[in-house]
């Protein structure tokens, strides 16, 4: 029997575009790790770039992930860190031969390679076409509880609705068999967002492509670690426990995946930031719908997952299991939706709601006499903020509208910023807004967004190493899961053992907040909400005895 290695160690550098390569460079010289991992795709990245790759103003890669990447080549080389990241975009290719020549420029002992097979835009109208029944691949077509709104697909009926992106989520095949190759450095476009956490784990372990609850482990391991800060005490819930210098500057998580597939969720003692229970539970909630995490290699039931501290910064993750995945994956398909604008006014003080109404009406009224509501394809006007009750100051008065129009031609968003100006001074007393007009008048195009499914077998996921002058030296295409299993319903269920309110004695209010930490997901439409309890030292600290009860 072939001896138990270490836990190998994985250090994410992002989460999202913005985080700069500055974050690669501090995981790679705070200490050990034997991977990095980046996550710097959300859903509309590829669609912000494609307009300008295609016309050859963007290079297609994530500008920032080729930061970190030239940043951190000495230590990565020196200490012979592994890298998988998904910061190639629209163009892997691009970004790993950037990478290559600057390897060979340095001298550096680096093989580089990429992953391609997301890309399915020359076959998208085929994948969408509808099925014997009449049904579009949509990512939420067998659940029959949700209901797509009017004109979900009209944008395939639409000449002027162009498809401009069309990239399905893959797995960690391509990626394992790169390190298995030899490959160091593995640039990715559109992996889902935990595969390189699970290729890099089941490379180092030699896990096979059938066992589940490791490979369930790793998908839950980088699902806790991709979100970058996120996993150390960003966007955190409980943040307000913390003084605002202690969350500066936080560095990113690390995990600590062994053999078994259990995990350790921890960071470099040389960066700021915290991993406690209460922050990896929120990260774990983030983006779930449901007690099963999906993911192109496996499905991971998180029924029973124990998250427990086991030291300063480390939490330890276990009980998750682990099934065939679905034959499906998620394709991310955006279109040229129109033209869009906005602006925003000003209200300060007394009956605020009638001078909204007011503004509202009076746009309204000037586009109806002018003909163009016809043209309008949405015009909203969102009411944010209520002012404060006896305020002391102009600002705690004040709140604000933002007009939001969409419309097919840009001259039509103009009309409609028109209407607004052409009875300006009739407004409503007290107004205020930007005096620079043309933040307030120029349209600018956006993408519209429909999550599809597609079949696995459709991808030819594979991956290329390049050769020493540049060239591919080896494409291994690594085919679809040879085990599937179709996703079943969603569970609804009622809470286990209630108890009426009245069991529970006298009551106070307090915030709900102070009891209960709330974490919601950001995966395109499929929005959703998690919650978990508050530890119970921190809500009696602050409410002090009564409290023993929680």
């Amino acid at each position: 029997m072939a001896p138990v290695r270490r836990p190998i160690r994985i250090a994410n550098c992002s989460g999202a575009t913005p985080d700069p390569g500055d974050l690669m460079l501090a995981q790679a010289t705070a200490g050990p790790v034997d991977v990095i991992t980046g996550d710097y795709l959300a859903e509309a990245n590829l669609a912000h770039y494609a307009e300008a790759y295609a016309r050859g103003e963007h290079p297609g890669y994530v500008p920032s992930a080729h930061d970190g990447l030239q940043l951190s080549l000495k230590a990565i080389n020196e200490k012979r860190i592994k890298v998988v990241i998904n910061g190639g975009g629209l163009n892997p290719k691009g970004l790993a031969e950037v990478t290559h020549k600057t390897v060979l420029e340095k001298g550096y002992n680096l093989k580089v390679a990429y992953v391609e097979g997301d890309d399915l835009l020359p076959i998208v109208r085929d994948i969408l076409k509808p099925d014997d029944e009449g049904q579009l691949p949509h990512f939420d077509s067998a659940n029959d509880q949700v209901k797509l709104a009017k004109d979900t697909d009209g944008f395939l009926r639409d000449p002027h609705k162009k498809i401009i992106v069309a990239n399905a989520y893959l797995g960690c095949r391509a990626i394992r068999r790169g390190l298995d190759e030899g490959a160091d450095i593995i640039i990715c476009g559109r992996v889902a967002d935990a595969s390189p956490v699970i290729g890099a784990a089941q490379w180092w372990h030699g896990w096979k492509d059938d066992e589940f609850d490791k490979l369930a482990g790793a998908l839950v391991a980088g699902h806790l670690i991709e979100c970058s800060t996120y996993g150390t005490g960003a966007n955190f819930a409980g943040f307000d426990q913390y003084t605002v210098q202690q969350l500066l500057h936080l560095g990113c998580p690390i995990a600590e995946i062994a053999e078994n597939g259990e995990a350790v969720i921890t960071k470099h003692e040389a960066l700021n930031g915290f991993v406690t229970e209460e922050i990896v539970k929120c990260q774990l909630l983030y983006e779930l719908q449901g007690n099963i995490y999906l993911n192109s290699d496996v499905k991971a039931d998180i029924s029973d997952v124990s998250v427990r501290q086991v030291g300063p910064n480390r939490v330890h993750i276990s009980g998750t299991k682990g099934y065939p995945p679905p034959p499906t994956t998620k394709l991310a398909v955006f279109y040229r939706g129109g033209w869009q604008g906005e602006l925003t006014l000003n209200a300060t003080g007394y009956a605020t709601k009638h001078k909204y109404d007011l503004q509202e009406a009076q746009m309204r009224t000037q586009l109806e006499e002018w003909g163009v509501m016809k043209d309008i394809d949405l015009l909203e006007f969102q009411r944010v903020g209520v002012p404060q009750e006896n305020p002391r100051s102009l600002l705690e008065a004040t709140t604000y509208l933002r007009i939001v129009v969409q419309a097919q031609r840009a001259e039509t968003v103009r009309i409609v910023h028109r209407a607004m100006w052409y009875n300006f001074m009739q407004h409503f007393p007290g107004l205020n807004c930007t005096l620079d007009t043309r933040l307030m008048s120029a349209p600018i195009p956006f993408s519209g967004y429909f999550p599809a499914l597609v079949s696995q077998d459709k991808i030819q996921e594979g991956v290329n190493i390049l050769g020493r002058g540049g060239e591919v030296e080896d494409r291994l295409i690594v085919g679809p899961p040879r085990i599937t299993e179709n996703l079943a319903p969603r569970e609804n269920y009622d809470p286990v053992s209630p108890r009426a309110l009245s069991s529970f004695g006298p009551s106070r209010s307090m915030p709900f907040g102070d009891i209960v930490l709330a974490r919601s997901g950001d995966k395109g439409a499929n929005v959703n909400v998690g919650f978990t309890p508050r530890d119970l030292y921190t809500t009696m600290t602050k409410y002090g005895s009564g409290c023993e009860d929680f």
